[in-house]
C-alpha cells in the first residue's frame, strides 16, 4: 500500500544561467568606461561594486552586445526571447529530475520582476515545452526577490485543493536588461553590481500522489505572508520612458531587522515550533547587509546560511530565483533528514516578507 501526504511536496528545483558570464572586475571596468566621462566619482563606483561581495554574473547576452540596447523596446525584446530560452532550460531540468514529462504539469505559475510580455512568458513556453492544453497559467509580476517563495506559495495552496496535480513554479530574471544607463544614483549603481541573470524551476506534487515516484522532496507545511504598511518606496521600480528604473532604499537591512523576527516567530508559534526547531535556513541573497541583517535579528548560529552567501557570491542576487538556487543547493547536497524542519524566507516590494515551513 503506498504511503500518502496530506501536505504537497517539493520533487526538484531546476537550475538555468545564461552562456555568458563576466567576472566582477571586468564587468567594473565596463561600468568605468561608460560612466567615466558622466559619473561624480568612478572610485566610488568600484568601492560600491566590491562591497557587495559579488565574483562574478551570468548575463543573458554578451557584454558587448549591451550598448546596442538603445531603449526600453529593445531592452524587452531582448528579455522576452532569453527568458522564453532560460526558462525551458529550466523547467526541463526539473522535470527531469522529478521523473515526470511536461504531459503531466497541470499547472505552471510564472514569477519575474525584470520583463513584461503578452502573451506571458509562460504562454510562450506552452508550445515549447509540449505542455497539454488544459495547463493552468499563473503568471506573477513585481513580487521581486520575495517572488520565488510566493510562487512555491500559491502552488502548493493550488495542490491543497487538487492533491493528485503537479505545479511548476518558473522564475526567470534577467536583471541585466533593466540598467539605466543615465541614472547616476546610488542605488542604480549598487544594484548593477548585485544584481545577476538565471532562472530556476520547483516542481512541486500534491499529497496524494504516491512516494513510490521518487525523488521526494520536503513536504509544503506551511506558508505566510506580511505586508509592511507605507513601505512602498523602500523597493521597486518607478517606470520611465526607458524602462525600469529602482528604487532601493538604504532602510532595507534596517526593514530586516526590524520586522523579521517577530514575524518568523509567531509564524513558526503557530505550528509549535521555534527557531532552534530549524534546521535549514534558505534564505534570499539580498546583498551583505541584508544577510547580516538576517543572521542579527534571528540570531542564527555561525554558517546557518551559508549556502545564501555562497550563492550571492557566485552569481550575484538572482531576485525571484535567488532563493531557488539557494534551495536547489540545499536539496543537491542530501544532507536534510527526515523530521527535520526548513524555512524558506525571501522579502521584496511591497514591503513584504513570504515565509514557506518545510518538513523533510
Amino acid at each position: 500500500m503506498s504511503i500518502r501526504h496530506e501536505n504537497p511536496r517539493i520533487r526538484a528545483v531546476g537550475r538555468a544561467l545564461p552562456e555568458h558570464y563576466a567576472d566582477q572586475e571586468a564587468l567594473i571596468a565596463a561600468f568605468r568606461d561608460a560612466w567615466a566621462g558622466a559619473h561624480f566619482n568612478v572610485e566610488r563606483l568600484e568601492e560600491l561594486h566590491r562591497a557587495v561581495q559579488v565574483t562574478g554574473r551570468y548575463l543573458a547576452l554578451p557584454l558587448a552586445a549591451y550598448k546596442e540596447l538603445t531603449s526600453f523596446a529593445r531592452r524587452n525584446e531582448a528579455w522576452t526571447t532569453a527568458a522564453v530560452d532560460l526558462g525551458e532550460v529550466a523547467v526541463r531540468e526539473g522535470l527531469r529530475q522529478a521523473g515526470l514529462a511536461p504531459a503531466e504539469v497541470d499547472h505552471l505559475f510564472f514569477v519575474t520582476t525584470t520583463g513584461i510580455a503578452t502573451p506571458s512568458i509562460d504562454a510562450r513556453l506552452m508550445n515549447r515545452l509540449g505542455l497539454r492544453p488544459e495547463v493552468r497559467r499563473s503568471p506573477l509580476f513585481g513580487l521581486g526577490c520575495a517572488g520565488g517563495a510566493a510562487g512555491i506559495a500559491r502552488a502548493a495552496d493550488v495542490l491543497r485543493a487538487y492533491p493528485s496535480q503537479v505545479a511548476v513554479v518558473l522564475a526567470v530574471e534577467l536583471c541585466s536588461l533593466t540598467l539605466q544607463r543615465d541614472d547616476f544614483s546610488v542605488s542604480n549603481i549598487i544594484s548593477s553590481g548585485l544584481f545577476g541573470d538565471g532562472a530556476a524551476a520547483v516542481v512541486l506534487a500534491g499529497g496524494a500522489r504516491a512516494e513510490t515516484e521518487l525523488p521526494f522532496g520536503p513536504a509544503v507545511v506551511a506558508t505566510g505572508s506580511v505586508f509592511y504598511p507605507d513601505t512602498e518606496r523602500v523597493m521597486g521600480w518607478d517606470i520611465v520612458e526607458s524602462g525600469f528604473k529602482v528604487v532601493l532604499s538604504a532602510e532595507v537591512p534596517e526593514v530586516v531587522r526590524r520586522h523579521v523576527r517577530a514575524n518568523v516567530d509567531a509564524f513558526l508559534a503557530a505550528h509549535d515550533l521555534g527557531r532552534a526547531d530549524i534546521r535549514h535556513w534558505i534564505a534570499h541573497t539580498g546583498g551583505p547587509k541584508v544577510l547580516e541583517a538576517f543572521e542579527d535579528a534571528l540570531e542564527l548560529p555561525a554558517g546557518a546560511l551559508a549556502r545564501s552567501w555562497t550563492s550571492l557570491r557566485e552569481t550575484g542576487n538572482l531576485s525571484s530565483a535567488a532563493v531557488l538556487f539557494v534551495l536547489s543547493d540545499l536539496l543537491a547536497s542530501g544532507t536534510p533528514e527526515a523530521g527535520e524542519h526548513g524555512l524558506l524566507l525571501s522579502m521584496g516590494p511591497g514591503f513584504c516578507s513570504e515565509l514557506v515551513l518545510l518538513r523533510w
